[in-house]
């Protein structure tokens, strides 16, 4: 019983980093497309760029599993 409720909180960080990296290039993707409409592209680009970096560098520490012990 209480391998089962170790490996509950250790699902839910999975699943949560998996939410967050799809968040995180979701809106990188939308600044750089300025779906937000946005009047200075200075702004919106280095945020996307940023984001979509980010997001990238999340997904890799999740693939290799390094946010878990």
């Amino acid at each position: 019983m209480e391998n089962n409720e170790n490996k509950t909180p250790h699902i839910m960080r999975i699943l949560f980093g998996i939410l967050m990296v799809l968040i995180y290039l979701g809106m990188g993707v939308l600044m750089l497309l300025n779906f937000f409409n946005w009047s200075e592209p200075a702004l919106y680009y280095p945020i996307g760029v940023l984001l979509v970096v980010y997001g990238i560098y999340r997904g890799y520490r999740q693939y290799k599993g390094l946010d878990y012990n």
